[in-house]
């Protein structure tokens, strides 16, 4: 809807310049009939460029990206229906560079359930205003499935060195495949300096990091921490097709997660009283529960022998995936 306003407002613009135009000789005369129309045109430039900032095709990104090549350059990639989580993103990639992209696309390469990428939210409207209040020149790509896959709709093989064998890669064949087939799209497209990434999804950052090591792309990773509603869950754009009553009660998967980390000794311990939580809660079926090491996702035997032991669950309620970690150490 912006995207369309915008276009209908240079429009008037280019209308406005035209009558200006033929006004010219009348400048002579100091009229106040052409201040009030060079205002108003000066007005219709300012309606407009707060709507440029916002594209849609890779043909529309060159000329700008080209622009901004010396000056560092935040990339926030995202499937829309943003929250907090995002918007937290955001706002430190505006923090830290001189120029910030964030994209916003729902990949369909890194679903490999169709009913899934079927109710994933769409919320490009409220997306563009919230990404506005935090800055009206942050550039917005939005493009459709036929500009990122002009092709074919797949995605490309690529070897993860073993990250890929466990939790969401194990459950969901093919789905970093997907996730890294996009991000190598858009980094080319951008090639920004920096881009943020949640630790919500901590297996896909690791597997972004690794990627972006061995292919020596040269763009920085940095982390956030997780964003939580008020009850603990972490902040997903999937909590939206949650009920308010699953939604409500899925707080507990963070409370388990503290207290398996405080009253919990081994990895053993830990992973019982997981268990044991959510056998509290039946509607919550437990996928998988694992204490990893961070950097190479070894598997953690001894909590006192690991060095960056942390802690993931994943769970599934009312059809809906959600993942969550927290560090043991």
């Amino acid at each position: 809807a912006h995207y369309e306003e915008g276009k209908e407002r240079l429009r008037t613009i280019c209308i406005i310049s035209f009558f200006l135009s033929l006004g010219k000789a009348a400048l002579n005369t100091r009229e106040c009939k052409i201040t009030k129309n060079l205002d108003d045109f000066c007005n219709a430039i300012n309606c407009i460029t707060a709507f440029m900032p916002l594209f849609r095709t890779r043909s529309e990104i060159s000329n700008v990206r080209t622009s901004q090549e010396h000056h560092s350059v935040g990339l926030v990639p995202t499937m829309g229906a943003l929250h907090q989580g995002h918007l937290a993103l955001i706002r430190e990639a505006h923090a830290q560079n001189e120029h910030v992209w964030v994209t916003i696309f729902v990949n369909p390469t890194q679903f490999n359930n169709n009913d899934d990428l079927a109710k994933y939210p769409n919320m490009l409207a409220d997306d563009i205003k919230a990404i506005e209040e935090i800055d009206a020149n942050i550039h917005i790509f939005a493009p459709a499935v036929t500009e990122m896959y002009p092709d074919e709709l797949i995605a490309k093989k690529h070897e993860f060195h073993g990250f890929d064998k466990l939790m969401e890669g194990l459950d969901r064949p093919g789905h970093f495949d997907g996730v890294i087939t996009i991000v190598k799209k858009i980094f080319e497209l951008l090639r920004p300096s920096r881009a943020y990434f949640g630790e919500k999804d901590f297996q896909q950052l690791q597997i972004i990091k690794n990627w972006v090591n061995t292919e020596h792309v040269p763009t920085l990773i940095v982390p956030y921490p997780i964003i939580r509603e008020a009850n603990g869950l972490a902040m997903s754009s999937r909590n939206e097709r949650l009920s308010k009553e699953a939604r409500a009660a899925a707080g507990f998967i963070y409370r388990a997660l503290l207290q398996s980390k405080s009253n919990c000794q081994t990895t053993t311990e830990i992973e019982r009283c997981i268990h044991d939580a959510f056998a509290k809660h039946p509607d919550f079926k437990l996928l998988y529960v694992h204490c990893l090491e961070e950097e190479d996702f070894k598997k953690v035997e001894h909590l006192a022998d690991a060095k960056k032991p942390r802690l993931f669950v994943a769970t599934a309620i009312e059809g809906v995936r959600l993942i969550d970690n927290i560090a043991l150490k």
